[in-house]
């Protein structure tokens, strides 16, 4: 199970921290959804997932305002009970004294945001989706082309950090060399970024280590990127039966996500970035509807409709 500190949390949302005296180094979460108490508040505890961050609007706190004052001391001190991982009050909504006073000594953090409950839950959930994805680590260069996530892979030495240098100076931007760490946001869409430690550098067989940020500028560099097509280089081989036309898409599997793969024969004397650039642009024509292979297919196909009828007449 993958956790994130609640500290990265609340440095990204800016949350005002109303319990300074309790240590929120060793807080993780691990829940990418929140929670609004409102059934808690009224004394129904079945099915709580108290792992979850618990989100305070409007009408909790107006539903606490009319609750018995011991009550709704005796409610929050069993909601905290539960072990939640912090609560936040939004809407910048007063907190008692007596409450926060409460929650340091179970040692639950108290935040506060300014900001209204619905945009606090949304960016919550998003980036804790985000943060809390399932990942892996696969070998090789992810490149931002022509806003299309292009993955190139194939064996060591194959020239993809060439092909991605090339784009580079093309005017396209390098989101990792080398090592691509992928998440799975949703069931459709695959973010693949860097490692802190290799980030904006790629390796060149010959020359070592550059930067490609210092080199070419802040413009040619990109931190994530959604992975929209595979590329896989490999070795030509004679015997192989390569695709031609394209009618038919191929997949490759990340994470239980299918992407569309394309497999491109190296020989000497390839341009290896103007195919990249190229399997781009037909993608995104694809994507918006238009499909170049089925295009000639359709012409083919009408021009010997119009051959044979010529000769049946």
């Amino acid at each position: 199970m993958y956790t994130v500190p609640l500290i990265k949390l609340i440095e990204k949302m800016r949350f005002e921290i109303l319990t300074p005296e309790i240590d929120i180094e060793h807080i993780k979460l691990c829940q990418p959804d929140v929670n609004r108490p409102a059934l808690q508040l009224a004394g129904f505890f079945d099915h709580f997932d108290s792992d979850r961050v618990q989100i305070i609007g409007r009408v909790e706190e107006a539903y606490m305002n009319n609750m018995d004052k011991d009550h709704g001391k005796n409610i929050m001190a069993r909601l905290m009970d539960c072990k939640v991982p912090c609560i936040v009050f939004c809407r910048s909504i007063p907190v008692a004294p007596e409450l926060i006073q409460m929650a340091t000594e179970k040692g639950i953090p108290i935040l506060k945001s300014d900001k209204t409950t619905s945009s606090v839950m949304a960016e919550v959930i998003r980036w804790l989706n985000v943060e809390l994805a399932p990942r892996i680590s696969i070998h090789g260069v992810l490149v931002d082309v022509y806003g299309e996530g292009i993955l190139i892979t194939g064996e060591s030495g194959i020239g993809k950090s060439e092909a991605a240098l090339e784009l580079i100076k093309r005017g396209h931007r390098l989101v990792t060399d080398d090592v691509v760490e992928i998440k799975k946001v949703s069931d459709d869409t695959l973010i693949g970024t860097a490692p802190d430690i290799t980030r904006h550098f790629i390796e060149l067989r010959g020359i070592g280590i550059i930067d490609v940020k210092t080199l070419f500028g802040v413009e040619s560099v990109k931190n994530t990127q959604a992975i929209d097509l595979v590329i896989n280089f490999e070795e030509w081989n004679r015997e192989k039966e390569y695709d031609r036309l394209g009618l038919e898409e191929e997949y490759t599997e990340y994470l239980g996500n299918k992407i569309v793969c394309h497999s491109i024969p190296i020989r000497p004397g390839r341009n290896l970035a103007v195919i990249v650039e190229s399997a781009a642009v037909n993608y995104r024509q694809k994507k918006m509807g238009y499909n170049a292979a089925q295009e000639l297919y359709n012409r083919v196909t009408n021009n010997l409709l119009r051959k044979s009828k010529a000769e049946e007449d």
